[in-house]
């Protein structure tokens, strides 16, 4: 089951705040006069407590606030659950995303009120996807608004023009299980962007013949190009689906052997 996280807590955020503020203008003053009353004529003075419920929505209003606002218009964590971008993000990489680089947009509703920053060629962006938009994605974008992509027996075409790939060198990758398999690790030049893919010698990939990007829309794909479902079978990823942009690994998890893997902390993404 997905949660949409932005939603529970944008309620909470709404709930907390109708509490604290109408305790403010209806109940706090007859609190503390009732308060007044009762201390004046008691010997031992006692502390005066808020019911519960207010007690607990003036003191996570603030925190929750700040929380949500940062998460919306600053940045956001995620965490990555599978290893369709591997080798460039492995399965329990946490990574941070840029929320402002392409734009801000209100939170629950997602639509663009600041900035003009658009995606670029090469980028790594979570997104929500166009199957499901309450689940989240990340992929590399592929194709921009008018580009002509083929991909053929493995080799990806844009705009007529080949994108390179070098001879490669074996590798092995380790999936969700923990299960060994033997990949091909190539550098791809995605017209100036250089980036590493994975390449399962093993497995036939189906051809696709001049497809064209539509206005608003990008052509997404994993790095891990035989083990990840993106644009070549859900299609087209909409402009006002974005979430942002992956910049930095603050944390990565290898559950396989139960171990933070250091080496990774504080890289950039690209």
């Amino acid at each position: 089951m997905n949660f949409d996280f932005e939603l529970i807590l944008f309620y909470a955020v709404i709930v907390c705040g109708v509490i604290a503020l109408f305790d403010k203008l209806f109940l706090e003053k007859k609190r503390i006069a009732n308060y007044v009353l009762t201390t004046q004529n008691s010997a031992q003075p006692r502390e005066m407590k808020l019911p519960i419920i207010i007690d607990y929505a003036k003191s996570f209003f603030p925190i929750l606030l700040i929380v949500f606002l940062f998460r919306s218009f600053a940045y956001e964590p995620f965490r990555i659950p599978s290893g369709s971008l591997e080798p460039t993000l492995l399965i329990g990489d946490f990574i941070v995303v840029n929320k402002f680089d392409y734009g801000m947009r209100l939170p629950v509703v997602h639509k663009k009120f600041f900035g003009s920053g658009m995606p670029q060629r090469g980028d790594i962006l979570v997104f929500r996807s166009p199957a499901n938009p309450s689940m989240d994605l990340i992929k590399r974008v592929i194709g921009l608004p008018g580009d002509h992509i083929k991909y053929v027996d493995k080799i990806l075409y844009l705009n007529g023009q080949e994108v390179a790939q070098d001879i490669g060198k074996p590798d092995i990758r380790i999936d969700e299980e923990g299960n060994k398999i033997d990949v091909i690790k190539r550098e791809e030049n995605l017209l100036g962007v250089k980036h590493a893919i994975f390449q399962n010698p093993t497995q036939q990939s189906e051809n696709y013949e001049d497809i064209i990007v539509p206005p608003g829309m990008y052509f997404m794909m994993g790095d891990n190009r035989d083990d990840s479902s993106d644009s070549r079978y859900w299609g087209f990823m909409p402009e006002k689906n974005i979430i942002g942009k992956a910049v930095l690994i603050w944390l990565s998890w290898d559950s396989v052997l139960d171990t933070i893997r250091w080496h990774r902390f504080g890289k950039s993404i690209h």
